[in-house]
């Protein structure tokens, strides 16, 4: 019990970090996006090896970038380089409520991936969770004349991370290190040549220099989090309790940015609430009806 309820804090800690980022991203919305990124990168991979020498992993590191796995780690890579830097951008440039919904939309996207690639078949509840989901989609395209493209990209990119790495048989902290790794030097030569032009935010100010530099303890903790807690409860209440970071990205967006909250947005975004509920409703009935049967199998064994 004790390490269940250990699990449950660390991932509520985890998705409320996750959720009030925009607080911080918001906070370098001065500086150019690709520069975030590039000290995001950075700083991750600083903070990342450390992390791994400290455990005396690395070698399982250089393993994994010595082998066919890279292809799938620089994949992996692109994949959440492209979300790190949309989500940065939307926040800067004022469409945090789309954000948002990007992640409130990516486990009905991450069913229809599922269903594409894997194969794997979708109950009469999840169909009907990814068709709200659709329709909300296009009620807001049809509303705004214009398809959410952030929240869609935002979602996708997400989920064609989640399909690499489900490919990648390495934990969380080695993939992701390996990640910034790769990434690591363009992240540099992004620097090298913004700081050439005379620009950077960081040597600047130095409250910008301390933001920057936070970006790696941003990234890291709640991944580490998340790990910790994914070993100790079940993945219905994993599913459950992410909700809580877009939850707490709509509520920045909306109360905090004060950014428009139209009519197109009042339809678009309750259908998609009630999508999650019914597919974490579903989620939750087949978690059990696993739990019964392994129970039952597990009686009749012994038996």
């Amino acid at each position: 019990m004790d390490q269940a309820r250990a699990g449950v804090l660390a991932m509520v800690a985890a998705c409320m970090i996750w959720g009030l980022s925009p607080l911080y991203y918001k906070l370098l919305a001065h500086l150019p996006p690709i520069e975030v990124l590039a000290h995001r990168t950075i700083w991750s991979a600083v903070l990342f090896t450390g992390v791994l020498a400290l455990q005396g992993r690395l070698g399982l590191l250089r393993a994994a970038l010595s082998d066919r796995r890279t292809v799938i780690v620089v994949a992996a890579a692109l994949s959440i380089s492209t979300n790190w830097f949309l989500f940065i951008w939307s926040i800067g440039s004022g469409h945090a409520t789309e954000a948002s919904m990007g992640y409130f939309l990516f486990p009905l996207v991450a069913v229809v991936i599922g269903r594409v690639t894997f194969g794997e078949t979708l109950g009469p509840m999840q169909m009907v969770a990814v068709g709200l989901a659709l329709t909300a989609v296009t009620i807001l395209t049809w509303g705004l004349g214009v398809a959410p493209w952030i929240a869609l990209s935002l979602a996708f990119s997400f989920g064609a991370y989640g399909l690499f790495k489900k490919r990648l048989d390495l934990g969380p902290v080695v993939s992701v290190t390996g990640e910034v790794w790769l990434l690591g030097p363009v992240g540099l030569l992004v620097l090298a040549v913004i700081h050439g032009q005379g620009g950077g935010g960081f040597g600047a100010d130095w409250g910008d220099s301390g933001l920057l530099m936070l970006s790696g303890a941003l990234t890291a903790t709640p991944l580490i989090l998340f790990s910790f807690a994914a070993r100790r409860v079940r993945m219905a209440t994993v599913g459950v309790v992410q909700y809580l970071n877009p939850t707490l990205q709509f509520l920045c967006a909306t109360l905090i940015f004060a950014e428009p909250f139209g009519i197109w947005h009042g339809i678009a975004f309750p259908l998609i609430w009630v999508a999650l509920a019914i597919y974490t409703y579903a989620g939750w009935r087949q978690d059990r009806a696993a739990a019964r049967a392994a129970s039952s199998v597990s009686t009749s064994a012994a038996t």
